[in-house]
């Protein structure tokens, strides 16, 4: 690392109508650092990004950029194109990727004229393997991405951004559906790249990689930057009284004494329309007063597990069984009859009716319920009482309980779920990716009421892409893989992530 400024960000600022997201951000990045970017969800830390990248034209501030000499020059705002001709990339959490042509067209498409690409395709996988050589990162340049696994599509896309002679590399949440030996790996790379001068600001809410590979943190805090330290002063409990103005309270796990079986899989097999949601002959069981955990790499069946137990599919072959009680018939409806509640991944399409009201979107799976509809009329004052009272208790921040479900942020919009889930005292919970996206503070309430349902007598399953979360949450872990399950028999993170990657523990 050096004292080098190879970027400067001065007094960006953007709103969106009413809401603030950018309120005079100043900030800076060295030649060869790492630098964590930090805060709480909505704290505007992707919109400062896109700002920097010309995906959003800021209302206010600059933006200057070195040359390959060390100079700044001013950036052309609002133009992606200029970013990336200034040495700008960035790779966002969802893959940009066409899964149907190989790697190498991926990394190469969009950056020359197409029929110099096949007039000089040799020229072409030279430099990306040259790249590939430098940096440590790897990946088969003649397979169709479809056919990669998550840690090579991350690769391709880096080599995407290096190909384009980056200089400065933006990563949102890099780790975010990798395992941790992966995650890992991709952070040894991008030392190897920084000692070659290349600069990174990375996008995450995993405290452990931001402190064990970061040289210097900046945090957002309502979409002004409230504080910024070197990597070796600080600890969890600091950076989470910058993000949140306060210390976020731990969640605690007590040891508890599995109760009778609420869910069982018996041999379930489904047939999907691909690995994502296919199973395999699976056996699970899930007890009263327990936290299942299912520990995965994406694809690898976790939605087909979650559709079997949302009602969503029906199996194959085998049983399903709630309590005692087989379900042959399985349907949303008749899993939300046998006392099943459900927080599904994604939360603004499965999760609520954006163009309904947020009081609506919150008695949406109870209107049967005598004391929201009376002779099939629904009590409009007694929906508005409801949702005033959990939106207070979940802390459900917005423009107000008749205003669409859609207006409300991500977060907000899964607090509206925990408030619909929880309050009915399922005998169930299925929580799928349940903290994805949230920050710390979010987490850790969805963690506890998590815990408060298991203490009342519910059973858990939980299905996350985060080990951290698994290992803190769960009594017991089992592993999902190419869509059959396996007990973990551990708590250990390095032999789980073995398994979740295939490899012996």
């Amino acid at each position: 690392m050096t004292n080098n400024t190879v970027l400067k960000l001065n007094g960006l600022a953007k709103r969106f109508g009413t809401v603030v997201a950018n309120e005079d951000v100043n900030l800076t990045l060295a030649k060869g650092e790492v630098l964590a970017l930090l805060g709480e969800n909505g704290a505007g830390k992707t919109t400062l990004m896109n700002m920097l990248f010309g995906h959003y034209l800021p209302d206010a501030g600059t933006v200057e950029v070195a040359d390959a000499d060390g100079t700044l020059h001013p950036l052309a705002l609002g133009h992606p194109q200029a970013a990336l001709a200034a040495g700008v990339g960035m790779v966002h959490q969802h893959f940009a990727l066409a899964e149907n042509i190989n790697a190498l067209d991926n990394i190469t498409l969009g950056s020359e004229p197409l029929l110099a690409v096949r007039r000089d395709r040799r020229a072409a996988q030279r430099k990306v393997q040259e790249i590939m050589a430098r940096s440590g990162l790897t990946a088969p340049l003649d397979v169709a991405v479809g056919r990669l696994s998550v840690g090579e599509r991350q690769r391709v896309e880096i080599l995407k951004a290096l190909y384009r002679d980056a200089r400065i590399l933006v990563l949102d949440e890099p780790t975010a559906v990798l395992t941790p030996q992966e995650a890992d790996t991709l952070f040894a790379n991008i030392k190897a790249m920084t000692a070659d001068g290349l600069s990174v600001i990375f996008i995450s809410h995993k405290l452990r990689e931001v402190l064990a590979f970061s040289d210097r943190i900046a945090v957002l805090r309502h979409g002004r930057k409230v504080g910024e330290m070197p990597t070796s002063e600080a600890d969890e409990a600091t950076i989470a009284r910058m993000m949140v103005g306060a210390d976020t309270p731990k969640v605690a796990r007590q040891v508890a004494t599995p109760g009778a079986p609420v869910l069982t899989l018996r041999d379930v097999s489904l047939a999907g329309r691909s690995k994502r949601d296919t199973l395999r002959s699976i056996n699970l069981t899930v007890h009263a007063h327990e936290i299942l955990g299912v520990a995965g790499i994406s694809g690898n069946g976790q939605s087909g597990l979650a559709n079997l137990v949302s009602g969503l599919a029906v199996p194959t072959s085998g049983t399903l069984c709630v309590d005692t009680t087989e379900i042959t018939r399985p349907s949303p409806a008749a899993m939300v009859a046998a006392g099943i509640g459900r927080i599904p991944e994604d939360r603004h399409h499965e999760g609520i009716v954006g163009g309904m009201s947020v009081a609506e979107n919150m008695v949406i799976e109870r209107l049967d319920d005598p004391a929201i509809q009376s002779h099939g009329l629904l009590r409009r004052d007694a929906i508005q009482d409801n949702a005033t009272a959990l939106a207070q208790a979940y802390d459900v921040r917005g423009p107000g309980v008749k205003a669409s479900a859609r207006l409300l942020s991500g977060g907000n919009i899964q607090k509206l779920i925990l408030a619909r889930v929880f309050e009915q005292s399922p005998r169930l919970i299925l929580a799928n990716q349940p903290t994805r996206g949230l920050d710390m503070g979010a987490a850790a309430e969805v963690g506890r009421r998590l815990l408060e349902a298991r203490s009342r007598g519910a059973g858990v399953l939980l299905i996350s892409e985060d080990l951290d979360e698994i290992l803190g949450l769960a009594d017991r872990v089992m592993v999902i893989r190419d869509g059959a399950l396996l007990e973990a028999g551990t708590q250990d993170r390095g032999k789980i992530g073995l398994m979740m990657a295939g490899e012996p523990a």
